[in-house]
């Protein structure tokens, strides 16, 4: 019973939330109600006798006590309020008060002042006498509903006349019908009926509480004035009061009802317990078009090109592209890193709407296998944290931007390189300068000779220019295409480390939610199972 008390527990806390507030208040009700009663006297059975004006229940609960202690009567209800009579009072005292019996109602058998009278085979039993349960007034009622939920055994008293009453049927029979091993039919009164017609009437009796519900019910003929009348009722007391089993069997009646209410919200199938690969990956990638991941990448395989040409471009043809016109000439990595850098700070990094799709695609593959419940838990679970994901997303994006502080070495050697030919290209301009200037306009006056006076000497000047500006050009074109290759590269490691962070936040805000409902639903189903009493 403990087990099972404590799965249903767990079925209620897994339930909060997420499952209707009914089927969770009753369960928590029945979890409070058997706490209480199982902290109280196991060495005591609570018997409530219950049942419709003029059944006699008040007389037969004076026969069994020996004592007229109820007040009796026919023509309208007597019993207002409950009485208790007690055999045996060492720890009844807080059960009496747990089931609210008013002092003035409560008799004890077993008093030293009776201990002649006092039956010791009825050793530790409640007998609760009832309120007629078709009283006009409320509060007989709701006194009658009271412990029709924590007695531990329910005697319904009937007479001949009105054994199919539709009240006591609708309103008790029909919803205890699973109790039917702590609900006992007294079919009281049988001394106005002859032998042939107690048979008749117990089998019409039983016809109907089985078609109602009840496998093989109790039922049992008493008679208040008859002198044996109500020996085979005070067996059935004696046993169930030396068995001491009808409180357990009662809390175990109320948790199977109550456990299968639970059934309902569980799918016959084994339900995943993890979010599979490919999910994963389909969330990650539409989080990372959601970011606009490779979009940022491209741009940043740009700006490394962009980058490199500073370093690796010809000056020569640099100078000529500084005279053009062009805004975006200007446009430099660092520039274009800082403002992704800003960017990325709040949600523009990734649309609400875009992430929501994201979210909806992974739970669509896996609702379909779940109960509505649960399909709408898991939903709740992947949008936890769905207002969270864009700026995560951004700030994710913005952790991988690199900050090249950093240049390659080649690409200084190549600078070098450059400049060097430059100055070549430079010095062979003023060294064919020179010798225009002497070698072929005299401006010298006298042939200074030499190597700025030999005018022969102009075409192998020239051609060492025109070597080293093509020289220059070749070495930038070259570059350019080994920058290509390291601009793609860069691009995709680039790529790659969004795509690991992107993971990380799609892990950590979806997956993880995901998963931890789908262990809950798992818990659930073997919950139910042991609230069952199956597992």
């Amino acid at each position: 019973m403990t087990d099972r008390l404590n799965g249903l527990d767990r079925l209620v806390r897994a339930g909060d939330g997420r499952l209707d507030q009914p089927v969770l208040a009753e369960a928590g009700a029945l979890l409070d109600r058997a706490g209480q009663r199982l902290r109280l006297s196991g060495e005591h059975t609570v018997v409530a006798l219950a049942g419709g004006t003029g059944s006699g229940k008040s007389s037969l609960f004076n026969a069994i006590c020996g004592l007229e202690l109820s007040p009796t009567g026919m023509r309208r209800p007597m019993t207002s309020r409950a009485h208790a009579c007690v055999w045996g009072l060492d720890g009844a005292g807080p059960l009496l008060d747990w089931l609210d019996v008013d002092k003035r109602h409560r008799y004890a058998r077993a008093s030293a002042l009776d201990l002649e009278r006092a039956d010791a085979s009825l050793q530790g039993l409640v007998l609760i006498d009832l309120p007629d349960h078709d009283s006009i007034q409320a509060m007989h009622r709701a006194e009658v509903d009271r412990f029709v939920a924590i007695a531990d055994l329910l005697v319904w008293v009937v007479d001949p006349q009105k054994y199919a009453d539709a009240a006591l049927h609708r309103n008790y029979i029909v919803p205890f019908a699973r109790h039917t091993g702590v609900t006992l039919i007294v079919l009281n009164q049988v001394d106005r009926l002859a032998p042939h017609e107690i048979d008749d009437c117990v089998a019409d009796l039983r016809r109907l509480l089985e078609a109602e519900g009840l496998a093989d019910p109790r039922i049992v003929t008493t008679s208040a004035v008859a002198e044996d009348g109500v020996y085979g009722f005070r067996d059935i007391l004696v046993d169930t009061v030396a068995a001491r089993r009808a409180r357990t069997e009662r809390l175990s009646a109320d948790v199977d009802r109550a456990a299968e209410r639970f059934v309902g919200y569980r799918a016959d199938t084994e339900p995943p317990t993890t979010v599979d690969d490919g999910r994963r990956g389909d969330l990650v990638q539409a989080l990372t078009d959601a970011a606009g991941a490779p979009a940022v990448a491209e741009a940043m395989e740009s700006a490394y090109e962009l980058r490199a040409a500073d370093f690796v471009g010809w000056p020569v043809a640099a100078i000529i592209a500084r005279l053009r016109s062009d805004p975006l000439r200007r446009m430099r990595l660092t520039e274009l890193r800082e403002e992704l850098r800003g960017a990325f700070t709040g949600p523009i990094g990734a649309q609400q709407g875009d992430v929501d799709a994201a979210l909806q695609g992974i739970t669509e593959g896996i609702t379909p296998e779940l109960p509505a419940h649960w399909g709408r838990s898991v939903r709740a679970a992947a949008r936890s944290h769905a207002t969270e994901i864009p700026e995560a997303l951004g700030e994710s994006l913005k952790d991988a931007l690199p900050t090249f502080n950093q240049v390659p070495r080649w690409w200084w050697l190549i600078k070098t390189w450059q400049y060097f030919l430059v100055l070549v290209a430079v010095l062979s301009v003023v060294w064919i300068g020179l010798l225009v200037a002497y070698g072929v306009l005299n401006a010298g006056g006298e042939d200074p000779g030499g190597l700025v006076g030999e005018a022969g000497l102009i075409p192998y000047v020239a051609v060492l220019m025109v070597c080293t500006l093509g020289m220059g050009w070749l070495t930038s074109s070259a570059c350019r295409n080994l920058v290509a290759l390291s601009s793609a590269k860069h691009g995709d490691k680039m790529e790659h480390h969004m795509r690991v962070g992107i993971e990380g936040v799609a892990y950590e805000k979806v997956i993880v939610p995901i998963e931890q409902d789908l262990q809950v639903y798992a818990r659930f189903r073997r919950d139910v199972e042991i609230a069952l009493g199956r597992g």
